[in-house]
């Protein structure tokens, strides 16, 4: 708070309402346009320091997800927001709640394209932000603020962002008195759910798809009760980023797919599908075929109009998701007459010879004998997913993570964001990062962050020395000869002891184990590679 002697400024105003929002954890990386903001930084906020804006993002991405609050990120102008951009579109799938704030030129200098100026600044973020404004006047800038977290907070979640003239800091201001609080959930139109629930009751086999807006809104253990009451099969949403329905649990199917066939061959059978808190759905790549079987009857519930109304079959019904399954649950009837649905298939052969390299199921396998109950898991060895289900599979809320969007890089940072969320409201869980070589190297400097912070992050990196995924796309779309896809000499453990990480290579399921439990113990961020077989990805 500024003193009787201190001059009242549009910063120090700005940070006074920061503390109320409790917006005191800034994500960054510090440029010029920016300092006058971060000039003289309270004691009471903390600064994450990372060394490459995307990064930056990703951090922030997990944190707000993990304190289930707004997260504050500072920007360097145009080139640090050109720099964020990929990961900005998985905050923006993934809706979480950002406050992306970037410098802007000397208002006098502006009208004449400066060297570092922020050329349409509102315009560079979008299409990935609820929001982008860039205020009038430096009197603005809190009010600017107290918005950016309202458009950010309110339903559906997602990142807003503020361009702010690097002289405007400093004008004087006498203060702000305008806080407000906003709702952070919508409730369903009843009438409408109960007609929903109507169709759920007649139905005879119904399958239940549970997507990641659920865990986001704390709807986990409903989801386990709706599903055991309606003694329905559930499935993973396509393409999740969070997992909302225990992976282990009889009900659970296993992924739905991707493609529009894979899905629709995935439903036969089932006269109903109850979508809740997922797209309808996310394909890729495309086979075509029919987007139901035929028969089978679509149900969405969802707490974005325009996941709603982008789905390409089916009768949507807007709400938060969690709130949405507790009044189903009172409205649905028992389905004890139903015959229960045959659990995923979980073929786990391994050979009876470990193999040289490693395949991804033996090193899953092994992760699976000495993961901690409590562990949150972070993938971005995107090739390897469905191993990872069938071996690692998530039993708990709130404990994965992986990108909303398409691209790579987002996992490494993100599992630094996971590890200081939970260091921030109190909890004690070890993160392991699971990351493809070809991930590791787009955001490689998030590790430096994760080592300064001692956070307790293992991360296991396999190392097949290609873009596997990419291959099996390749395959798949009959396009060979596709040049780039080959990864060889990497040296990833040299790279991470230079960020001040512990890093290992391993090569066998006993090596893997026991420095597994070593990093575990280490109360620091370790990284672990392990060679393996190129897995063809499951489209």
């Amino acid at each position: 708070m500024a003193t009787m002697t201190e001059k009242s400024t549009v910063r120090s105003v700005t940070y006074d309402l920061l503390r109320t929002l409790k917006l005191t954890t800034v994500f960054g990386n510090p440029g010029s346009t920016e300092q006058p903001f971060l000039q003289e930084f309270p004691e009471d906020f903390t600064y994450v320091l990372a060394l490459q804006e995307a990064s930056v993002i990703a951090m922030a991405d997990t944190f707000a997800q993990v304190t289930g609050r707004p997260a504050l990120v500072n920007l360097h102008s145009s080139a640090g927001m050109g720099n964020a951009v990929g990961n900005l579109v998985a905050a923006y799938h993934g809706n979480t709640p950002l406050i992306i704030t970037s410098g802007q030129q000397h208002r006098e200098l502006v009208i004449g394209d400066p060297y570092l100026g922020n050329r349409e600044a509102v315009t560079l973020p979008k299409p990935w932000v609820k929001w982008s404004y860039e205020p009038a006047r430096a009197e603005d800038v809190p009010e600017a603020f107290m918005r950016a977290y309202a458009e950010a907070l309110q339903p559906p979640t997602g990142p807003v962002y503020l361009s702010i003239p690097m002289d405007d800091w400093k004008r004087p201001l006498s203060g702000f008195t305008r806080v407000r609080t906003v709702s952070d959930r919508v409730a369903p139109d009843t009438a409408r759910l109960r007609m929903f629930a109507d169709r759920i009751s007649a139905s005879r086999r119904p399958a239940l798809v549970f997507g990641p807006e659920v865990d986001r809104a704390g709807g986990w253990d409903a989801a386990v009760a709706l599903a055991e009451k309606l003694r329905a099969a559930v499935y993973g949403a396509p393409l999740l980023d969070r997992a909302s329905f225990p992976e282990d649990h009889p009900l659970f199917g296993g992924p739905l797919g991707m493609s529009v066939k894979t899905i629709s061959d995935r439903l036969t059978g089932h006269d109903l599908v109850v979508v809740i808190g997922a797209e309808v759905f996310r394909y890729y790549p495309y086979v075509p075929g029919p987007y139901l079987p035929e028969g089978t009857e679509l149900l969405q519930i969802t707490g974005n109009p325009a996941v709603a109304a982008a789905a390409r079959v089916g009768d949507s019904l807007l709400g938060d998701p969690k709130t949405a399954i507790e009044l189903l649950l009172d409205m649905v009837a028992e389905g004890s007459a139903r015959t229960a649905p045959e659990p995923m298939p979980r073929p786990r052969e391994l050979p009876q010879a470990p193999n040289t390299p490693l395949t991804p199921p033996e090193v899953y396998a092994t992760l699976s004998r000495v993961r901690p109950a409590d562990a949150v898991i972070v993938n971005e060895s995107t090739s390897t997913m469905a191993q990872q289900i069938e071996w690692l599979p998530t039993n708990r809320t709130g404990s994965f993570f992986a990108t909303a969007s398409g691209g790579i890089g987002w996992g490494t940072p993100a599992a630094v964001g996971v590890a200081l969320g939970d260091r921030d409201r109190g909890a004690e869980r070890p993160v392991i990062g699971l990351i493809g070589d070809g991930s590791f190297q787009y955001s490689v400097q998030a590790i430096y962050t994760a080592a300064q912070h001692n956070l307790p992050i293992v991360y296991v990196v396999m190392r097949n020395q290609e873009y596997s995924i990419l291959k099996s796309f390749a395959v798949l779309e009959e396009t060979p000869g596709v040049p780039g896809l080959d990864l060889p000499g990497l040296d990833i453990a040299s790279v991470a002891r230079g960020f001040g990480c512990r890093a290992v290579d391993v090569e066998t399921t006993e090596d893997l184990e026991r420095e597994f439990k070593s990093a575990l113990a280490a109360g620091t961020t370790t990284v672990i590679v392990v060679a393996t077989q190129p897995q063809k990805a499951m489209l």
